[in-house]
């Protein structure tokens, strides 16, 4: 199986704001710090598909066509990600197309974890 480069990236609460713009999705915990702020996450938390966006960004990267036309995603949702948070993805090979793949914040903290499947035959 091919091996998957990992991906890093630094997150922002402008970039928060634009996905939001963009998937019309404005709750006050992810676009108002104020309200935020007294929440138990203690401030602006990433909306959750944005996070796992980055895992798919690192498949892509990887296998192209194959993971675009037939990629698969099972994952949990362990932990929020902070608007401040800096991301690292990764993926290990399983069998069968399968990768076991994680995306973790600077603290070593699993915000996603679960597998992957891409097609056997692209």
């Amino acid at each position: 199986m091919q091996e998957i480069a990992p991906v890093a990236k630094q997150l922002s609460q402008e970039q928060v704001q634009q996905y939001a713009d963009a998937a019309n999705d404005h709750n006050p915990i992810h676009i108002d710090e104020a309200f935020a702020a007294t929440t138990p996450f203690g401030g602006t938390i990433a909306h959750g598909m944005l996070v796992l966006a980055s895992i798919s960004e690192m498949m892509a990267a990887s296998l192209g066509e194959v993971w675009l036309r037939g990629g698969k995603l099972k994952v949990r949702f362990k932990a929020p990600a902070k608007t401040s948070d800096a991301l690292s993805t990764s993926a290990a090979a399983l069998e069968d197309g399968r990768y076991a793949i994680e995306c973790k914040n600077e603290n070593g903290e699993v915000l996603i974890s679960g597998t992957c499947a891409v097609p056997l035959h692209g």
